[in-house]
């Protein structure tokens, strides 16, 4: 059996602290031009300053980038697999963040979800809610999310189709244990503004509806990530998901 002495814990050490000052030094320069492009975006449709929320997207990330955001100050943190999320608030805390569910949620996962995540934003069928409700009468208390649309029509990309969201939707927020905040999409991965546009105020359409006709329902956007905030901002988001623009490309990707 190999015997790992002093020297090997030294040098983990070290590379644990030399990653912390990486995502650390990386954010002291990214953090503060993501907040400016969001004040400008913000200024230029008309909005109040700060009424978009930054989710610093984690996922994919080691602990030492989480531990770098917290001590930037960022306390919306979204994970795209319940396994890391669950590992990161395990080792964090509950209450060290906001942790965000971001990513496509399998229904038989539903409960781990409802176990670590504050809010899970990829509510994209009747089948997943129903199994988020179960979970969150289980655990006596509410369960807050955003119902994910398909606004862009790729077959790629979960959700609710839009032609028939509203109804589905409206069925939806009825179920027990739910509090229903909002909607969220993911836009084409284009730089065309018209498509994105479309499907940003595709969705800004929906949500006004579903406020207007359901007592409770929440006026959330999630929607616009790194590629395309600025659109998003324009067509009324009120959630950024960004995770390149703050902390790189993922370990082991290459865009």
């Amino acid at each position: 059996m190999l015997r790992r002495g002093p020297f090997f814990f030294f040098v983990f050490l070290s590379m644990q602290s030399t990653l912390l000052t990486t995502y650390s030094e990386r954010l002291a320069e990214t953090l503060p031009r993501v907040r400016e492009q969001i004040a400008r975006a913000e200024a230029a449709a008309g909005r109040g300053e700060g009424v978009v929320r930054l989710i610093a997207v984690t996922k994919s990330h080691p602990l030492e980038c989480v531990e770098a955001a917290l001590g930037a100050g960022l306390r919306d943190l979204g994970e795209n697999r319940v396994e890391e999320l669950e590992a990161k608030v395990r080792h964090f805390g509950a209450d060290a963040a906001t942790w965000h569910m971001i990513g496509h949620l399998q229904s038989r996962k539903a409960r781990r979800a409802v176990a670590v995540a504050d809010v899970v934003h990829s509510v994209d069928s009747l089948k997943l809610a129903r199994k988020v409700s179960s979970a969150a009468m289980e655990g006596g208390g509410l369960v807050e999310v955003l119902v994910q649309v398909n606004t862009s029509g790729e077959e790629s990309k979960s959700g609710f189709a839009v032609n028939s969201a509203f109804d589905e939707i409206a069925e939806l927020s009825q179920l027990p244990g739910l509090r229903v905040n909002g909607l969220m999409t993911m836009a084409p991965f284009i730089d065309d503004e018209v498509v994105l546009a479309n499907a940003f105020a595709s969705l800004r359409r929906l949500s006004e509806s579903l406020v207007s006709a359901i007592n409770g329902f929440g006026a959330e956007l999630s929607m616009g990530m790194t590629n395309d905030l600025d659109v998003a901002i324009r067509e009324g988001s009120t959630m950024v998901r960004i995770g390149t623009a703050l902390f790189g490309p993922r370990p082991g990707y290459t865009t």
